[in-house]
């Protein structure tokens, strides 16, 4: 009997060691997509739904697209600021605001990749984005041209085209204040 209870104890005290153990598992937590259906990249580059590009709207003041970006720029001198952000070794792309009595007249962005498949999937997406936010598209040589007159904003143009070669991908923006 005493056997017995000695071996209930242990069995007991097995039970609550081996019990009580927790397994630690690392997850690495899912990042929530801001452009569901587009490429990923896309997530990085344009960064969010808001404003025309970035969180940003045309006539921002500088210090809304120092807050706006989490690097320091490239380049900065006056009217300008320079950012190049590097995705890995065959794709890279760079924003360029230029500012006039620190307000963001125009963004210049150019995307560079050596997969083409890559930049082909950029550049649809990049223009149905513009599409759906800014309707009626012109296409004219390679070139797709989105006009805003929304409400009491300024009108501003979004050119979007691929000027990619046979070895290189590339897709130049400009966004800009429609005279």
């Amino acid at each position: 009997m005493r056997l017995h209870l000695i071996s209930g104890f242990a069995m007991l005290a097995l039970f609550f060691i081996t019990g009580c153990k927790q397994e630690i598992v690392e997850q690495t937590p899912v990042k929530q997509r801001v452009f569901e259906g587009f490429h990923p990249l896309l997530d990085e580059i344009i960064l969010t739904k808001s404003g025309v590009f970035r969180g940003l709207d045309l006539n921002a003041k500088t210090e809304a697209i120092l807050n706006s970006e989490k690097n320091t720029p490239a380049e900065k001198e006056n009217g300008r600021l320079f950012y190049e952000f590097l995705k890995d070794s065959d794709t890279n792309f760079s924003v360029e605001y230029v500012i006039h009595n620190d307000s963001l007249e125009e963004i210049n962005v150019q995307i560079n990749s050596n997969d083409l498949e890559l930049t082909s999937y950029l550049f649809c997406d990049i223009k149905d984005y513009y599409a759906n936010k800014l309707p009626n598209p012109i296409e004219d040589q390679g070139q797709v041209v989105y006009n805003c007159f929304e409400g009491e904003r300024k009108p501003f143009v979004v050119a979007l085209s691929d000027n990619s070669s046979p070895t290189k991908g590339k897709i130049n923006m400009v966004i800009y204040k429609d005279k």
